[in-house]
């Protein structure tokens, strides 16, 4: 019974990856204006927090200097983000699956490359927006390190079991020769 729950409900472990999916076509289908607005009031946020956590007394218009000089970096960093978390929610069902190794890497990987790929083709529609290669490429590394991440605590965690199961079983010999 409970194999068959498992199977029924295994497909459904994809659909925080079409979510994430979703929510970054969302976040394409902002005009240029929007998209620009939204990051520069995150910029701004963590640049207030940051004087905040640095105990610096900054002005309005110091805030506002910093946010614009770190602005684009944020963007930046906000692709790589997204691609990343995709990737981590790709890969876990596709782990579960036993896609491992250099096949998650690709699986994952022309996944997570091909969307980003479309999703800039995407942009080309919406206004004040425009296709980047570069941001294909940033998102592509911010895939990969959920690729690698995913796999380096995949291996880890398998690892782990492996050397509790070993040990269980030498607990399990050594109390049947008492």
């Amino acid at each position: 019974m409970n194999k068959i729950i498992i199977a029924l409900l295994k497909p459904l472990s994809f659909l925080p990856a079409l979510l994430v999916m979703y929510m970054i076509f969302s976040f394409s289908s902002q005009t240029g204006a929007d998209s620009s607005q939204l990051s520069y009031r995150v910029s701004h946020k963590l640049v207030e927090i940051g004087a905040q956590v640095l105990d610096r007394d900054m002005s309005p218009a110091e805030i506002d200097m910093y946010a614009d000089r770190y602005h684009g970096a944020v963007r930046k960093l906000a692709h790589m983000t997204e691609y990343c978390v995709l990737a981590v929610s790709l890969c876990i069902p596709l782990y579960a699956y036993g896609v491992r190794g250099i096949w998650l890497l690709l699986l994952a990987g022309f996944i997570c490359v091909g969307f980003a790929a479309t999703d800039e083709y995407h942009q080309s529609h919406v206004a004040n927006r425009g296709p980047s290669v570069r941001d294909v490429c940033i998102d592509s590394i911010g895939a990969l390190a959920g690729i690698i991440g995913t796999q380096i605590i995949g291996w880890a965690a398998v690892r782990s079991t492996q050397e509790h199961e070993k040990e269980r079983r030498y607990r399990r010999r050594k109390k049947r020769r008492r």
